[in-house]
């Protein structure tokens, strides 16, 4: 059996819940894979032992899963220490990866004393100049070291093109040696990264444009391990409508809390697929679908700003075009059941599924009792009353009667419709009253007309 051409991940870490912007990343992965047919993998980057949370990795697996994105393979990097402890290893002795033992405080005023010289904030090598000595007596003075990989600065640039941003170059020079290990030995996310990347065999690794300066140390380092080297596409990442950045951290515009509001998963994955493109930010039905229309290419380099007003417009389409076989259990499940003629009535009023319930109110009552506001009004629906035809009502009977009391009261227009649609549902707007006349019925119609004459 041979393996698939296409291997992509989606690495997030558990320390928050998943929102809007990080459903990108993880559909460009899903989808592209899909569309390839290759393989996606989840794989939780919780090295981070403190901040990482079973809770969190929990709710990544159910987040994707109402997504539609149902992973080939997961992983966690927790469990794969050993892996990056060999690698440690041979760049230890490859001298690719040394001791350093400055402070935090330490290396901000070497920083600054750069900055005043006009020189760019790089990493002196410092360590590198240690001698065994140096290291014993910083240790003995209760040191820990941090642990740099050297780059390999003798080629100048590194080069990659990009599937979505086209030929890319990351100056070495200008590039400090990244630290891989911390003092209290945790790693940071490069190494476990592309050491999983290079032992998953991902092929391609599509993310956000805020990681491409990373991707020149990256290449370094798969270079380093005698790794085949992925392919890189970095997609530009949503803001909020003002521009401000998404975080995991406050919250904001969950995956969860999208889930809980009511709205579809196909109007989430839509928008935070299709905008800051160059397709129209159209609701689309399914993820099939949604894979057909995506070229990394198509991808603009300006930041994708997401307003959740256009969540609720794609939410209202794809539910406006349901047919009722889709939604039959949800719509029992909350309490409704009109069937399939209450359905035809009342989607097109709908934003959110769960808006039906308030139609569902309005069809079964009680519903907010409208009062015949003066003698004139009173006549009038009055007239109504006699006028109205004897049942069961059908989708004629709303033409019949507004014509019987159109001829009998001489109006017309909104005067003759907005008196009758406030009698029969309370309210000034809603779906058109041919369809949800035969729902209500005459004897609640009667009711609701004798209810507004008697107040």
């Amino acid at each position: 059996m041979t393996s698939p051409s296409v291997i992509v991940r989606f690495a997030p870490s558990p320390t928050g819940y998943l929102h809007i912007g990080n459903a990108r990343p993880a559909l460009l992965n899903w989808l592209f894979a899909l569309k390839a047919g290759g393989r996606f993998i989840l794989r939780l980057d919780d090295t981070d032992r403190e901040r990482s949370k079973e809770e969190f990795a929990e709710a990544i697996l159910r987040d994707l899963n109402w997504l539609g994105i149902l992973p080939h393979q997961f992983e966690r990097q927790s469990l794969r220490t050993d892996s990056y402890d060999a690698v440690v290893t041979r760049l230890k002795a490859s001298g690719r990866l040394y001791a350093c033992y400055e402070t935090a405080d330490e290396l901000d005023r070497k920083r600054k004393r750069q900055a005043a010289r006009g020189l760019p904030p790089v990493y002196d090598r410092a360590g590198l100049k240690l001698s065994e000595a140096d290291r014993a007596k910083l240790e003995a003075e209760g040191r820990k070291p941090h642990w740099r990989f050297k780059l390999d600065e003798t080629v100048g640039h590194v080069t990659w093109d990009d599937l979505v941003r086209g030929p890319q170059t990351v100056d070495i020079g200008s590039l400090s040696d990244p630290v891989l290990i911390r003092e209290d030995g945790t790693y940071l996310y490069t190494l476990p990264s592309v050491v999983d990347d290079a032992d998953m065999g991902v092929t391609h690794i599509i993310r956000g444009d805020d990681h491409v300066t990373n991707t020149g140390v990256q290449l370094q380092l798969f270079e380093a391990l005698g790794a085949p080297v992925p392919i890189f596409g970095h997609h530009n990442t949503l803001t909020t409508a003002s521009g401000e950045g998404l975080s995991k951290r406050t919250g904001a515009l969950s995956l969860g809390s999208l889930r809980e509001a009511g709205y579809e998963p196909m109007a989430v994955n839509s928008l935070a697929v299709l905008i800051g493109t160059s397709v129209s930010v159209e609701p689309v039905v399914d993820l099939s679908t949604l894979a057909g229309l995506v070229d990394l290419s198509m991808v603009s380099k300006a930041p994708a700003k997401f307003d959740p007003a256009d969540l609720d417009g794609l939410n209202a389409k794809l539910l406006h075009a349901k047919p009722f076989t889709e939604v039959a259990d949800r719509l029992k499940a909350l309490g409704v059941d009109g069937g399939e003629d209450f359905w035809s009535a009342v989607r097109g009023n709908l934003v959110l599924l769960k808006d039906a319930v308030e139609w569902w109110a309005v069809v079964t009552g009680p519903i907010a009792q409208h009062i015949a506001a003066d003698a004139d009004e009173a006549a009038f629906l009055a007239s109504a009353r006699d006028a109205l035809p004897e049942g069961p009502f059908d989708g004629q009977s709303w033409k019949a009667w507004t014509d019987a009391v159109k001829a009998a009261t001489g109006r017309k227009g909104r005067a003759l419709f907005m008196p009758l649609r406030q009698v029969l549902t309370g309210l000034e707007h809603g779906p058109e009253l041919a369809a949800l006349l035969p729902l209500i019925g005459r004897e609640q119609a009667l009711a609701r007309l004798d209810a507004a004459l008697a107040a």
